[in-house]
């Protein structure tokens, strides 16, 4: 039978990759790749020879279809993107809809995905919480911020390292200086760490040391007290 499975892959430390990640990846037909040059490190790596076709956010508008038609002749196919859980602000999510639309089984692999560790680590309330991702470049933006910051929920969003200073003031002006703040930076890497203080502490110690790899920011929700 066909089906379209969701196979996450190492946001960093290639030992976090599932047994059943190799498994499916080696038995697919197809697997396809956000970029195919960094999969096929990872892909060399564990000596899994699956053809690869790319499929990223600028042409999978146009892929999905064919995609579709191969499923439907009876293929097995495998998704992944550079790293972590495909659909999670990663390509992944035109596809699945697409599968779900035409009765194609679609199975999602459990496996690695940087905001869960983000989240238990900065030591704010996980019962409930909102992924946000990444917050609009421009348009858009201040309006996001103007309904967060009546968010009582903790808020995970994921922040480009050039980008990281901006964000930081911008939650002392829309949340306050004393927001509660922990940011991880190289999540499962080498040089991987994790600040927390509030909104204006964690700023000056990255204007001091400016961050570098990839970066999710979890922030206290508003306090009703």
């Amino acid at each position: 039978m066909s089906k379209l499975y969701i196979v996450p892959t190492p946001i960093g430390n290639l030992d976090d990759m599932t047994f059943r990640a190799i498994r499916v990846l080696k038995e697919a037909d197809l697997i396809l790749a956000e970029d195919t040059r960094t999969s096929g490190k990872l892909l060399k790596h564990f000596e899994i020879t699956t053809h690869m076709h790319s499929h990223h956010m600028h042409n999978e508008h146009k892929t999905v279809e064919n995609v579709i038609a191969r499923l439907k002749g009876g293929e097995t196919i495998a998704l992944i993107s550079d790293a972590g859980t495909p659909a999670i602000s990663d390509p992944g999510f035109l596809l699945t809809r697409a599968c779900v639309e035409n009765g194609i089984e679609v199975d999602c692999l459990p496996g690695a995905t940087a905001f869960v560790p983000a989240l238990v680590n900065s030591g704010l309330p996980n019962d409930k919480f909102i992924f946000e991702g990444f917050l609009p470049d421009k348009k858009g933006r201040q309006t996001r911020y103007l309904a967060l910051a009546e968010e009582t929920r903790t808020m995970i969003l994921y922040v480009s390292p050039h980008k990281l200073l901006k964000t930081l003031a911008e939650f002392i002006q829309y949340f306050g200086a004393d927001r509660p703040v922990s940011v991880s930076r190289e999540i499962s890497k080498l040089h991987e760490e994790t600040i927390r203080g509030t909104a204006e502490e964690v700023l000056k110690h990255f204007e001091a040391k400016p961050a570098k790899g990839e970066i999710v920011v979890v922030v206290g929700g508003k306090s009703l007290k």
